[in-house]
């Protein structure tokens, strides 16, 4: 075989992908193992100073091949495909479907850290380290940066799905409450930054309360910041917040386990998050499916959920996610999830119908329907009225 040219194992996995309508050259699969992402034939040794040789198509160079053809396109960074594909490796196999081999997990922590090296949050640290002991200029710079940086993506207020829900029963607008307010983010950016006597504490029980964190108010924060002033509470470490700000550390020194394990808390809080949100769709509610709420409702975790969920995550969603569930709190909510489930796994079983899920969807498709038809006729009444 002459020197550069294709070996024919990699001719094979070409002509193998082009049948499953992926086009791939040799020259990409070479280019992917440099890279590090595709691994090499297995070869068998011929004996001494004979050389090795290919003797079939390793299915496992294959499958990394293909799943990266489906996640590469032109144009696209290789590490966004990295994450597209660390993602669907982590979801359910499809009955008859060949399971997708793992990424190398080098590259998926070098794909996730160069993700959040781009988040505002982390643009927003930075600045606020910066801050820190540099003088009262550096303070006001940080107001005006951080401002400027948030505006630029503001935090979505959230309608819990229950409320939805009732709001929708009886048509009547559904009330969104304000995500925090301009002021309230950057105050608690200074908190993290320059510390929170720079911000005072009932700035700061606003912030805290904007984001209606473990179900908590502003009041209630600021009932405990003033006790902890007053002396009657032990000191808060506000250390730990400026730690936990910092997403991109703990991916960086997490193992390969533990990049597994965030993989996946992120889609099983996905799952839960789903199943909670559906609720304000009409979803038929059963004692499993009302449990699950009310174990996340007892953590006071939706407003954090709902922040950092996505249905359909996109690559840098995905790993933002990923870093975040890095974080005892969400590995701590996701296994208390887990153990309501195993405790009442009949999600989809209404009490008193026998026909289980069927039942479930063929009772939620009536309802939704009913729904519908509530919602044209409303729109003709209101069409029909006098002016």
């Amino acid at each position: 075989m002459a020197r550069g040219a294709p070996s024919p194992a990699d001719l094979q996995v070409v002509r193998e992908l082009a049948a499953r309508r992926l086009m791939v050259t040799a020259s990409q699969l070479e280019s992917w193992r440099r890279a590090g992402l595709l691994p090499r034939h297995r070869r068998r040794g011929l004996g001494r100073g004979r050389g090795s040789v290919v003797d079939v198509v390793d299915p496992l160079v294959v499958e990394s091949a293909a799943v990266l053809a489906r996640h590469l396109r032109q144009g696209r960074d290789r590490r966004l495909a990295v994450l597209g594909w660390f993602a669907e490796a982590g979801g359910a196999a499809q009955p008859g479907a060949v399971r997708v081999p793992e990424p190398p997990l080098a590259a998926v922590r070098e794909a996730v850290v160069w993700v959040l090296r781009g988040t505002v949050s982390h643009r927003l640290l930075q600045v606020a380290r910066d801050a820190a002991g540099a003088g009262e200029e550096a303070a006001d710079a940080l107001y005006e940066v951080a401002g400027r940086l948030l505006a630029a993506r503001p935090y979505r207020g959230s309608a819990n799905p229950a409320l939805v829900r009732a709001a929708l029963e009886v048509d009547r607008d559904v009330d969104v409450p304000d995500g925090p307010v301009f002021k309230e983010v950057v105050h608690l950016v200074v908190a993290i930054g320059l510390g929170a006597q720079e911000v005072g504490g009932d700035a700061l029980a606003e912030a805290l309360g904007a984001f209606a964190l473990f179900g908590l108010t502003a009041e209630d924060w600021g009932q405990m910041l003033g006790a902890v002033e007053r002396g009657e509470s032990p000191p808060v470490d506000w250390g730990l917040l400026q730690q936990r700000a910092d997403m991109l550390e703990p991916v960086q020194r997490a193992s390969d386990e533990q990049l597994l394990r965030a993989r996946t808390v992120l889609l099983g809080l996905r799952m839960f998050y789903g199943l909670y949100a559906m609720h304000a769709l009409f979803m038929p509610d059963t004692p499993a499916l009302a449990a699950l709420r009310a174990k996340i409702d007892e953590w006071g975790m939706f407003p954090l959920l709902d922040h950092v969920i996505a249905l359909s995550p996109s690559p840098r969603h995905f790993a933002e996610g990923l870093a975040i569930c890095l974080e005892p709190l969400f590995d701590g909510l996701y296994e208390a999830l887990m153990e309501q489930l195993a405790a009442d796994p009949a999600l989809f079983q209404i009490p008193g119908d026998e026909t289980g899920a069927a039942g479930f969807m063929e009772t939620w498709t009536r309802v939704l329907r009913e729904q519908t038809t509530r919602a044209r006729k409303r729109a003709d009444e209101s069409r029909e009225e006098p002016l």
